[in-house]
């Protein structure tokens, strides 16, 4: 992604801002971006903020900070492994620039590793026998072949660069983000602070009421681009990062714009991203949280925590995994209070790279079951979700019926008293989910029936009879609503 596509992605300037300045440049020429200043899209305070958060494509193999033996290995594992075989091909592969795998090109035809095939109109390239065995060794070595590493040094300094409390998040933002919930102003005002301060959060309640909602929410107040790299090399081994299954890069909203906004281009070993917000549940382990070795290939995959840094990472129905909580939370103490981490390598060696990510912690049991007093204090924000008080859930009622196509309000009368018969007959506590879980049932059931949309008090039966089973109170569920 071009630098002037990556300035509309980050909603600093809009694809017709840039549209404008494109028709300025083409008339006085210059740079996209002086014509972005001048057409009045952006400041030039703010673009050469905008400038400083980007990293720079290096221009020569000194500036990539990676040992040019490295480099060269992996060049000849990448035209041993793929159809690559032109500086163009091979440049979009490791992501580096044109001249820089011009330069590695050149010490493989003179360590006899790389020959000259020609072309027509460019040229091509191919392995000797040498750069084949020598491709061959590397691979035994670490199979990996992809985008060039960045350097740890790198890494550390663009995650200190791209922290979460750099966003701007206010009252407004938050509401934003929330809009469409029904979540009280002082649980806003709770929550606002600790996404601000990138501290962790411990959101707790009764099940069903809306912790995971409320904490994927977080998601949108952060409006930031931040730039994550594929790979990083970390003692002369290599740790895969970026992962598009949790990775979100931004969509270009402006493909139009084919000029560069500065003679400078971004390091394409990095990818433009949305903050990452991760979500993981019972199925997380303690191994999960360290480095994973893939002894076949020999190169290492980046565990969860890493790629949440510079976003969030949701531990969803916490106490419930198969690790207990206190080796869970023994295993955090160090990042969630000193902002750093260590990881070991299969060689044992430990590496410190700096943690630098919200961690909610959303749970269904009480706090004091899960953790002692010491680590309540690790955990600075305690924010209770609770059930939802009965005018609240008659709120989210309608709201739902009319997301879900009622062509009629329901009456609030039988809403109100759909309410009183689940916790006055069933003995049910109100909560924000059951609204959705009987109107879901309520709307196939008619599909199915072929009966218009309506709260039918018999369909309502069947749908409260799914909610209330397994509840010794409920006291059944036929004609529950046959007096509604």
């Amino acid at each position: 992604m071009r630098i002037g596509e990556m300035l509309a992605a980050a909603g600093l300037v809009t694809p017709a801002a840039v549209e404008v300045a494109l028709a300025h440049q083409r008339e006085h020429g210059g740079r996209l971006g002086d014509s972005l200043v001048a057409t009045g899209a952006i400041s030039p305070s703010g673009l050469s903020r905008f400038m400083d958060g980007i990293p720079r494509e290096p221009l020569s193999i000194a500036d990539t900070k990676i040992e040019e033996k490295s480099l060269l290995e992996l060049l000849l594992k990448t035209m041993a492994s793929t159809p690559a075989d032109t500086i163009a091909a091979l440049s979009s592969a490791l992501k580096l620039a044109p001249k820089i795998i011009a330069d590695l090109i050149d010490l493989g035809v003179r360590g006899q590793l790389i020959g000259m095939l020609g072309g027509l109109t460019v040229m091509r390239h191919e392995l000797t026998e040498a750069g084949k065995r020598r491709a061959a060794e590397a691979m035994s070595r670490s199979s990996y072949v992809g985008p060039a590493p960045v350097s740890l040094e790198t890494y550390i300094h663009w995650i200190d660069r791209q922290k979460v409390t750099n966003e701007t998040i206010d009252p407004a933002s938050m509401r934003a983000a929330f809009a469409g919930l029904q979540v009280p102003e002082a649980f806003v005002s709770q929550i606002g602070p600790a996404a601000r301060g990138g501290r962790a959060i411990l959101m707790y309640g009764p099940p069903g009421n809306g912790k995971t909602s409320v904490a994927q929410r977080l998601e949108r107040v952060f409006r930031q681009v931040i730039y994550i790299p594929h790979a990083v090399s970390i003692d002369g081994q290599i740790m895969q990062l970026f992962d598009p299954d949790v990775h979100k890069p931004v969509e270009v909203t402006n493909s139009g714009s084919a000029s560069a906004l500065m003679r400078d281009e971004p390091d394409a070993r990095f990818v433009a991203c949305r903050r990452p917000f991760i979500i993981t549940g019972g199925e997380l382990t303690l191994e999960m949280l360290d480095l994973k070795h893939e002894p076949n290939a020999n190169f290492y995959t980046a565990p969860l925590h890493v790629k949440a840094a510079g976003g969030c990472m949701l531990i969803d129905d916490f106490g419930r995994q198969i690790v207990s909580p206190t080796a869970l939370l023994n295993r955090w103490i160090v990042p969630l209070e000193n902002h750093v981490d260590y990881l070991k390598l299969h060689t044992g060696k430990s590496v410190r790279i700096p943690f630098e990510a919200i961690v909610i912690f959303s749970t269904n049991l009480s706090p004091s079951d899960l953790m002692d007093p010491a680590f309540l204090r690790r955990i600075p924000y305690k924010l209770e979700v609770a059930a939802p008080p009965r005018a609240t859930w008659v709120t989210i009622f309608e709201g739902v019926a009319k997301t879900l196509g009622f062509p009629d309000a329901p009456p609030r009368t039988e809403v109100e008293a759909l309410a009183d018969a689940l916790t006055e007959t069933h003995r049910l506590p109100l909560a924000a989910f059951q609204p959705r879980f009987l109107l879901e049932q309520l709307v196939t059931a008619c599909q199915f029936e072929d009966r218009p949309l309506a709260l039918h008090a018999d369909l309502l039966d069947h749908a409260i009879g799914n909610l209330t089973v397994g509840n010794s109170g409920s006291g059944g569920s036929t004609g529950t609503m046959a007096s509604v």
